[in-house]
């Protein structure tokens, strides 16, 4: 029989290996960043921004064919991928970041390659994925519309802020005040455990923004002051990472929408 010390090892151990089968997609693309980075020819005849659209591409059918994900969630991966490509678009020609030597390739747009938009999809594929394979359970989710009017304000301010004021801090009460309440249950073994909503958006917010610092190291992309040398993305970036995560769990949460918010096998032994 097992020990309470052994069960919290293995509950442990389970929450760590269903971690890192939800973040495959992302993980796959860190990897292949790394990768061509190290290892891809410079005189190649496909340029390493096409091929890395093509091998992410190629991962997202294979995650379809094997019945990774399920057409619901990719249809709303595929809108955030969308949702992704657009802002790339804009905040490039702001000046925000670059792509260096984008214009030698061919799946690009406006100086954005394609293969950016699967970056944003692998969020999308994570939260989609977090929330199925750790059986998400609710208290006090807070109404679909209300969420989707503070997305819609998030993603209208990462364009207007460069025109008018930022409003992000009133942003980041408002979801203080949306999610602050919502506990959210998930299950890495037997029984459910609770966590903060908040807690845990903060948490994939910090990890996306370590997957940024592998991201900019491998010159996939540039912030202003990178072009000449690597050196860490600003930590003003998590607060960018936590409002757009809002915009992706949004999206999860609208295929969910079926399941009750709230449910009574919350049990912890």
């Amino acid at each position: 029989m097992r020990g309470p010390v052994t069960l919290a090892l293995f509950e442990f151990l389970a929450f760590g290996i269903k971690q890192a089968w939800a973040c495959l997609f992302g993980a796959l693309m860190l990897a292949l960043l790394l990768a061509t980075f190290l290892l891809y020819p410079e005189d190649a005849a496909l340029h390493r921004y096409d091929f890395l659209t093509l091998a992410a591409l190629l991962i997202q059918i294979a995650m379809i064919a094997l019945r990774l994900e399920s057409w619901e969630e990719v249809r709303v991966i595929a809108v955030f991928h969308l949702v992704g490509t657009v802002m790339e678009v804009f905040k490039v020609a702001a000046g925000s970041w670059i792509y260096p030597g984008a214009e030698e390739a061919v799946l690009v747009v406006a100086g954005v390659p394609l293969f950016s938009g699967f970056m944003y999809a692998s969020v999308g594929s994570y939260l989609a994925r977090v929330w199925r394979i750790f059986d998400f359970r609710w208290d006090r989710f807070a109404p679909l519309w209300l969420q989707g009017l503070l997305a819609a304000m998030i993603y209208a301010n990462f364009f207007a802020h460069h025109y008018t004021i930022d409003i992000r801090y009133l942003l980041f009460a408002a979801s203080a005040l949306i999610y602050g309440p919502c506990i959210v249950w998930f299950r890495p073994d037997r029984a459910h455990r609770p966590m903060p909503l908040v807690l845990g958006l903060v948490l994939v917010a910090l990890f996306i923004w370590f997957a940024e610092n592998i991201g900019t190291f491998a010159r996939a992309w540039a912030y202003p002051g990178q072009e000449e040398g690597w050196h860490p993305v600003s930590l003003a970036k998590l607060g960018s990472w936590y409002l757009l995560m809002i915009i992706s769990f949004v999206l999860v949460a609208a295929v969910h929408r079926a399941s009750p918010p709230d449910r009574e096998e919350k049990k912890i032994p």
